[in-house]
């Protein structure tokens, strides 16, 4: 069938309903126009928990703890249970020394029970620091991250203040093997509480 010359403006032309050769095809009412190749965009897959995007908008994986972090946690809980047995056997060494010294009516014994009970009392309060940062691992915040590294530092130096005590009365093996222990322990607290994941742990969103 022939529509005519095709240099001819007037020639004929093609009936309606069939696609004109050179002219764009028209979406049909009701669909939406894609330009190009580009598919349509599609919603994100339901039932992903509410968390950041990951790469390419996609919903992000949940955090989970670092693991110098968990390690960290669990030498808290240790060093707050040697520190809970501490100050109550110290309390107990307090409570004997001054019933020793009612009956003699000595006062170096009452002073020297004093100072044991004070240190007996500042081993527990420290021991419920160390208890409450390690709970609030889970789910604190930044500041909780703040307050682990002023433990960390006080721990460090209470440690090295025991380790040149030591050192300068010569103390034996063990006793020496407990000093490095002890500045092992705080310096990984320390570093466990400044590395970048712990930092990104303790700076997560929440919903």
């Amino acid at each position: 069938m022939s529509f005519g010359d095709p240099n001819n403006p007037y020639g004929q032309q093609p009936p309606q309903g069939q696609p004109g050769y050179g002219y764009p095809q028209q979406a049909p009412q009701g669909y939406p126009q894609q330009g190009g190749y580009a598919y349509p965009q599609q919603a994100a897959p339901q039932g992903y928990p509410a968390y950041p995007a990951g790469p390419g908008g996609y919903p992000g994986v949940p955090m989970q703890m670092p693991g110098l972090l968990k390690t960290a946690r669990v030498f808290l809980f240790i060093i707050a249970g040697i520190q809970l047995l501490v100050g109550v056997f110290a309390l107990l060494g307090a409570a004997f020394i001054s019933s020793s010294s009612s009956a003699t009516n000595t006062s170096a014994s009452d002073t020297a029970a004093g100072l044991i009970a004070v240190i007996a009392l500042i081993s527990i309060a420290l021991a419920i620091w160390a208890i409450v940062l390690g709970v609030k691992f889970g789910k604190g915040g930044n500041a909780t991250r703040i307050t682990t590294i002023v433990y960390a530092v006080l721990f460090l130096l209470s440690s090295l203040s025991n380790f040149a005590n030591l050192s300068g009365n010569g103390a034996t093996g063990p006793s020496m093997a407990g000093g490095v222990i002890g500045l092992a322990i705080g310096v990984l607290i320390l570093v466990a509480a400044v590395n970048k994941d712990s930092v990104a742990w303790f700076n997560r969103p929440r919903y």
